[in-house]
């Protein structure tokens, strides 16, 4: 089988100066997004370290544009673990608390899963208030998708092996055996992230360096989750720190502000 295209894969020198270029990134593509025929940008959010990173430079790089600029992103979330928001694991609790009250984007624009719903159910509500948001679209097709990528090469809630990696169907779908806690969830499925415009894949630290060369050099006949990201018509980049590309040899782009 051969190796996926592995998109621009940007390094940077420091997961600060990483998080700074990232942050510009969006604040360049909501620009562009609000300028087009749509006038609005729509953002897909994943959480883990990513939450800290946005938190700390998102505000800075979208405030030039105006509060009037914000009241047009539709932001929704990658996946959500089922736990209230109060909850140290909510995404969104996450986002709320750190960079929402600093990001002023309306209530009404950040379209979140119902912790409260059973599984299956938040699932179904959570792709119900993606249609709306999505009106005309027959899927999803988000501006942009920030992404991360585990150890074991997960990304979203979709896990090595599971037979979610194989739904075409569904634009949402529920899983109740992660094999990282907690094991209810909501994710978004390959088909939606595939049909996403642009894709940034952020990673960072010594600890993603081996899966990210399997991803991004090795030819597997069974593909880790992340590798199988591959948008149809959109742009695929990766943003790694100097420690989590430490092991590839494929070309990359070095960046640094020193």
């Amino acid at each position: 089988m051969a190796a996926p295209a592995p998109g621009l894969i940007s390094v940077f020198s420091s997961s600060q100066e990483l998080g700074a270029s990232l942050a510009q990134l969006v604040a360049q593509q909501a620009a562009c997004c609000l300028a087009g025929a749509r006038a609005r940008f729509t953002l897909g959010l994943s959480g883990g370290s990513l939450v800290s990173m946005l938190a700390r430079e998102l505000p800075t790089a979208a405030a030039p544009a105006g509060p009037a600029s914000l009241a047009r992103w539709t932001l929704g979330f990658c996946d959500e673990r089922l736990v209230p928001f109060e909850h140290a694991e909510s995404t969104y609790g996450l986002y709320r608390t750190h960079l929402l009250s600093r990001l002023p984007i309306p209530d009404s624009q950040v379209i979140t899963v119902n912790p409260e719903l059973p599984v299956e159910e938040a699932a179904e509500d959570y792709a119900k208030k993606l249609r709306q948001a999505f009106q005309g679209d027959s899927i999803p097709v988000f501006d942009l998708l920030i992404l991360g990528v585990g150890p074991d090469g997960h990304t979203c809630s979709l896990f090595p092996d599971h037979p979610l990696l194989q739904e075409r169907e569904k634009i949402v779908a529920p899983i109740s055996d992660s094999p990282k806690p907690p094991p209810q969830r909501v994710t978004l499925t390959l088909p939606v992230l595939n049909a996403a415009r642009t894709i940034i894949f952020v990673a960072t630290g010594e600890g993603k360096a081996a899966v990210l060369k399997r991803i991004l050099e090795d030819k597997e006949e069974n593909p880790l989750p992340a590798a199988l990201v591959q948008p149809r018509t959109g742009k695929l980049c990766w943003f790694l720190d100097e420690a989590a590309a430490r092991l590839l040899t494929v070309p990359f782009e070095k960046h640094s502000t020193l």
